[in-house]
């Protein structure tokens, strides 16, 4: 599946996460370089996990969405699926690691104390 973007691909973004596909969330500026960079590395990865909902948030552009998260440093990632936040946090911007973080996701305890994203891009039971 493509990377999708809040900016543009709302309605498919709220269908992917009806149907239960984990979320995987870029939370960037367009005026951060990194972020500009790491796009296409977000987009790569992507299109090679179809049963993964990956998502480019622009936090100035969406700022309803992204306030909750607090966001201090880029990229930061956050990792969802239906019932659980997997991961929130900055990462560096290396294929690599995120790799490697979408590869080991499940096995990491849920996190029960932080803003949900789900809930804010889909309207789920």
């Amino acid at each position: 599946m493509p990377l999708l973007d809040l900016d543009t691909d709302a309605i498919v973004i709220g269908e992917r996460l009806a149907e239960g596909a984990p979320l995987i969330a870029c939370l960037c500026a367009q005026w951060c370089g990194s972020c500009r960079e790491y796009r296409d590395v977000f987009e790569q990865i992507s299109a090679q996990s179809p049963d993964l909902c990956f998502v480019w948030i622009d936090i100035e552009n969406q700022a309803e969405v992204a306030d909750a998260f607090d966001v201090e440093n880029f990229p930061t990632i956050v990792i969802e699926e239906k019932e659980t936040t997997r991961f929130l946090g900055a990462l560096l911007p290396q294929r690599g690691v995120l790799e490697r973080l979408l590869a080991e996701f499940t096995k990491l305890p849920g996190i029960q104390t932080t803003a949900r994203l789900r809930p804010l891009l889909a309207a789920e039971e």
